[in-house]
């Protein structure tokens, strides 16, 4: 299985507003309205092909064949559609979001970060989801939430999600850790092996640490920090640091430090988890957990919107979302994609797919802006920015 190895570092923050909260656990509060944002129009009815696509995506999720003669839904679309499909590989969010406002890519599978930025940037078109027949069977804890959808308004058609999970080496953890206190506290018994991702967004995970165990500080989101949350969290991944083997950002990374033993614990995702096989386990503990979720987005100044419509509702199709899925290694969006085939049905169980249960307690990646995303009016909320400050402190 081909999966990520190049992690979306996220990056700048926005400067502009917006109410609401990212977590799944929290669809009720997804943005109501309240900011404004360019007035982009949706596209009203689905003309002709143009021909062809230019797409930038993250690596397995636009396969022609070409890096797995077996790994191929590209030449099929353009099959049946007539849009040849141009593909970039994304290397960051902030690439892939510089890449989007030149206006020569159509299409975009964004991460939640980038997904904000383009919808406040002006740089992402609102989508008419009657074009997109398949966004029906969207599994319901990924619609309406802040990193796809805005003002009552559809920007992205979920691809897919994934929990960073507590990963733990079951010969060495001999009792499965329950929270994520084993990480975090000075007194771990497995100090010196404790694997941590390497991003300011890591703060979150802090932050939600401390939403449970330090309530006292009233963090209710963890993207949503005040400068006093914001120094509580950064004092927290501080005294993490002493613990510490190694910080993170390669899948490959993570996957050689657990083979080699030099990291037993730590942050991780079910994909590596699959890799490592044997000897390994994984949860989200009782405090939740960070995570994240990619969503197609179609660019503003789309030159071929027809083909694009045409991309993410053939992309969306319970068929090929269960093969991207797959191929990248997280839970798919289309419910119907867990149905099908025995392998689409194991595959789901084990990403969760369709237990929001599960998922109602993963906080997906969102990037903190001034405007707190838990609501508060009588504070400013730290920026992507200031955690950048941050984690360059953290690290030393």
């Amino acid at each position: 299985m081909k999966v990520r190895t190049i992690v979306p570092a996220l990056a700048a923050a926005v400067v502009l507003g917006l109410a609401g909260c990212s977590s799944s656990s929290s669809s009720s509060d997804s943005p109501s309205g309240g900011l404004t944002v360019p007035d982009v129009p949706a596209l009203e009815k689905l003309g002709e092909s143009e021909d062809e696509l230019n797409i930038i995506a993250w690596p397995g999720y636009v396969e022609d064949g070409t890096t797995n003669p077996d790994v191929d839904w590209v030449t099929t679309f353009t099959e049946e559609t007539g849009c040849k499909v141009n593909r970039k590989i994304g290397e960051t969010s902030d690439q892939m979001v510089s890449l989007m406002r030149t206006g020569d890519y159509d299409v975009i599978s964004a991460s939640g970060d980038a997904s904000l930025r383009l919808i406040v940037g002006g740089d992402a078109a609102p989508l008419n989801t009657d074009l997109i027949p398949n966004f029906a069977n969207v599994v319901e804890g990924m619609k309406e939430q802040t990193y796809n959808s805005l003002n009552g308004k559809t920007y992205g058609i979920p691809l897919g999600r994934g929990a960073n999970i507590l990963q733990y080496n079951t010969d060495v953890v001999t009792e499965a850790p329950t929270s994520w206190d084993v990480v975090w506290e000075k007194d771990s018994p497995y100090a010196g092996k404790v694997i941590a991702y390497d991003s300011p967004i890591y703060i979150a995970d802090a932050a939600l640490y401390l939403m449970a165990h330090q309530p006292e500080l009233g963090i209710t989101n963890p993207y949503a920090l005040d400068e006093e949350q914001l120094q509580a969290a950064v004092d927290l991944l501080k005294q993490q640091n002493e613990l510490v083997s190694e910080y993170w950002a390669l899948y490959t990374n993570n996957v050689s430090s657990f083979q080699s033993g030099s990291s037993v614990l730590g942050t991780s995702w079910q994909v590596i988890l699959n890799e490592l096989g044997d000897g390994f386990a994984g949860t989200v503990p009782e405090e939740g957990a960070t995570g994240w979720a990619d969503t197609w987005m179609v660019s503003a100044k789309a030159q071929h919107p027809n083909c694009a419509y045409k991309w993410i509702d053939y992309a969306t199709s319970p068929d090929v979302d269960a093969a991207i899925a797959q191929n990248f290694g997280m839970a798919p969006a289309n419910a119907l994609s867990c149905e099908g085939s025995p392998e689409n049905a194991a595959h789901c169980e084990t990403y969760h797919a369709t237990d929001e249960e599960y998922f109602k307690n993963v906080w997906f990646w969102t990037t903190p802006i001034e405007q707190c995303l838990d609501g508060r009016k009588d504070v400013t909320c730290t920026t992507y920015q200031q955690w950048t400050e941050a984690w360059a402190s953290v690290k030393g």
